[in-house]
Order: structure tokens, then C-alpha cells, then sequence
């Protein structure tokens, strides 16, 4: 379901009364919500998801405002209903974290590591690196493989990315394998990350 974050990354949903899980969340705070990344590559088991578990529970009335301002960035067209009287917000205290890459990358994430967690600055960037190098960079993915993590490929596809580093799903002739590598050095803009990958490319052809 939409949802906003606040400043300490707890989740806020705006719910009215009469929607089940509204009623189910009065009756057991215990919740979770499963977020998930677009997969460029068209398979929805090599993309990222986390699945955040924790405790929902009504914002006090003095926190609302707040509350409002931050989901109405996300959800503009929420206006037409904020102000509904079956309608509250709600708020999730994160309790764990569960964290899925891709193939073979998963594992629980500490809460105290989330809650000092900063969003990622590609973040906003990510989906379209991904779609631009698995539509026009598939030899330069199996190259990275070969040279970077040592697997040799038939098909690779870059699943996720962020400002460290990628990961691929890869066809292998012993099947379907997850790979994590690492960029020379963090990049932080689009620009940047298109500068390592190419920089990482040219040192893969070097060393064939």
C-alpha cells in the first residue's frame, strides 16, 4: 500500500477506518510491509525487496501535521481525501528488517543498522541505470562477471545498484547464480556511476 517515511525511516500510512487492514491493525499492531524495486530485467525474483516488520500503530494528534506534510510530498493526490474523518494516520516502530538482493543475497538486516541507515543517493537513479545496461551493455555485464567475480556467463543481467556497487543475476552452464561487485570506488551521481562502470569495463578488457 503507499506509504510515506519519516525522518527516522518508520513507514506512515494513511488508512481509513473502513479498509480491513485498518480494522486488523486496531484489533493487533503487529504488522509488515514488503517494498519492492522494479526489475528492468523482467524477472521478479532477481529484484531487490525488503520486507520491514514492526509495530503500526495512530499518530497522536500533535504529530499529525507533520505526518500530513510528508506523505502529501509523496501522494499529492491524496489531497482530495487527508482530510476525510474515516481517515487517520498511522505509523510504523520498525522491530526487523529483511532484506532480499536478488539470487542467492538475502538476510536479515539489524534494526540499529536501519535506523542509522541513510537513503541512498542513486536511489532515485537506479531503475533507469539498470534498464540503460541491461538493454544496451549485455557483454560489457558478462565481462564484469568473468573478470570481477570470476563467473563465466552465458546471460547476465544487473539486478540492483547503488552507490558501492551492483548486483547481477547470472545463466551459468551449473544454472542460475547471484553475483555482488563491487565498484572501484563510491559513485554518487549517474555521471559517476557511468564513469566507474566504463573505467571497470576498459580494466575487465585489459586483464582478458
Amino acid at each position: 500500500m503507499p506509504y510515506g517515511l519519516d525522518a527516522a525511516g518508520r513507514p506512515i500510512f494513511l488508512i481509513s477506518t473502513m479498509a480491513m487492514h485498518t480494522q486488523n491493525l486496531q484489533a493487533d499492531p503487529r504488522a509488515s510491509l514488503l517494498v519492492t524495486q522494479p526489475d528492468a530485467s523482467g524477472d521478479p525474483l532477481g529484484a531487490a525487496r525488503v520486507t520491514v516488520i514492526g509495530n503500526a500503530a495512530i499518530i497522536p494528534q500533535a504529530e499529525v501535521a507533520e505526518a500530513r506534510t510528508l506523505y502529501l510530498e509523496r501522494y499529492a493526490n491524496a489531497k482530495y481525501w487527508v482530510d476525510f474523518e474515516d481517515f487517520s494516520f498511522y505509523r510504523m516502530q520498525v522491530l526487523d528488517v529483511y532484506y532480499v538482493g536478488g539470487f542467492g543475497v538475502m538476510g536479515w538486516v539489524q534494526v540499529s543498522d536501519y535506523d542509522q541507515a541513510r537513503p541512498d543517493p542513486l536511489a532515485d537513479a537506479a531503475a533507469g541505470i539498470i534498464e540503460h545496461m541491461n538493454a544496451d551493455h549485455k557483454e560489457a555485464l558478462l565481462l564484469l562477471a568473468r573478470s570481477f567475480a570470476g563467473i563465466e556467463a552465458q546471460e547476465a543481467a544487473m539486478t540492483s545498484v547503488d552507490r558501492l556497487g551492483f548486483h547481477l543475476r547470472l545463466t551459468t552452464p551449473d544454472g542460475m547464480k547471484g553475483a555482488r561487485i563491487a565498484f572501484l570506488r563510491e559513485a554518487i551521481t549517474p555521471a559517476e556511476t557511468r564513469n566507474v562502470l566504463v573505467e571497470m569495463v576498459r580494466q575487465a578488457r585489459q586483464g582478458a
